[in-house]
């Protein structure tokens, strides 16, 4: 996908030249004050449409289009999250990913959610961005770490397209958990019909079932740790509007808990939408008073 940032004078402010060497570092270009389809210091005000953000951004990657966003010095912060919610569609790969294996089970993953349920869509989205979040946090990661991002929720294919249940549990860790199981399953077999040697699958199938806590190996930190930023980065809005304030409230805590301080680090530097932020500052101060 390509981005043109407009800017003043088409040149970058000191604040933006980190940001991007940090999200983006190629595909880039500045163009000087024009029109833009959204302003980067709008992200997180209200009534921001992120769904509708998503859906222009795909149309623009689709048709091979810029997507032009306007900038002003001071606004580094909005951008960056801006662009992490971008990063989905301009991946980022490394060796690992880049192997044979890797390219066939990503052309798998992506037939698997080729429907037009909503809820499917999202979905998606998030797998190929916790993938990417993989790969920003741990640049060198594993192919089974990254082919585990990818495929760590593939289980709703099967349980929640339609709609989400995850609230209606007796116990939300439990759900979660039995989750991960039946996903690890699933997993395992795309690895290996992608044809991804026999470890692989058996270490993707490891992850999965892990993944929703932090488990005692880098790749299972990884994994856990990429999949709640994405959840901040990416879904967090949608995630409230669908479930609402309480729901919202207990994801965050479960989410945050996943957290380690380094990534911790990291959410700081995202802006989120004013309730989430809210309710990341909330739980913040409970940890705070509870110790």
């Amino acid at each position: 996908m390509r981005i043109e940032l407009v800017t003043p004078e088409g040149q970058l402010s000191p604040d933006l030249v980190p940001v991007l060497e940090e999200v983006a570092p190629t595909g880039i270009s500045v163009v000087p004050a024009g029109e833009a389809d959204v302003d980067a210091g709008r992200f997180t005000s209200p009534g921001f449409a992120y769904w509708a953000f998503d859906r222009l951004a795909d149309g623009r990657a689709g048709r091979d289009e810029p997507l032009r966003i306007g900038v002003a010095p001071g606004e580094g912060r909005y951008l960056r999250s801006m662009l992490a919610r971008l990063q989905r569609l301009r991946p980022r790969t490394n060796a690992a990913s880049d192997a044979p294996w890797f390219v066939a089970l990503r052309a798998r993953h992506r037939a698997l959610y080729e429907r037009p349920e909503p809820l499917v869509r999202a979905d998606y989205d998030h797998a190929v961005d916790v993938w990417q979040w993989c790969l920003r946090l741990q640049p060198a990661a594993s192919g089974a770490a990254q082919a585990a991002a990818l495929l760590h929720d593939v289980e709703r294919l099967e349980s929640e397209a339609q709609r989400r249940i995850e609230h209606l549990a007796p116990s939300y860790v439990d759900f979660k958990r039995a989750h991960a199981r039946r996903g690890a399953v699933l997993a395992a077999a795309l690895v290996a019909e992608a044809g991804a040697p026999a470890d692989v699958a058996a270490a993707v199938a490891h992850l999965v079932a892990g993944h929703e806590e932090a488990g005692a190996s880098p790749d299972a930190a990884l994994v856990n740790e990429a999949d709640a930023l994405s959840f901040f980065a990416l879904n967090s809005p949608g995630y409230l509007d669908y479930f609402g304030a309480p729901q919202g409230r207990a994801k965050v805590a479960y989410t945050l808990a996943r957290l380690s301080p380094a990534g911790r680090r990291v959410l700081v530097g995202l802006e989120l939408r004013a309730d989430v932020a809210t309710l990341v500052a909330q739980e913040l101060r409970v940890e705070a008073r509870d110790g």
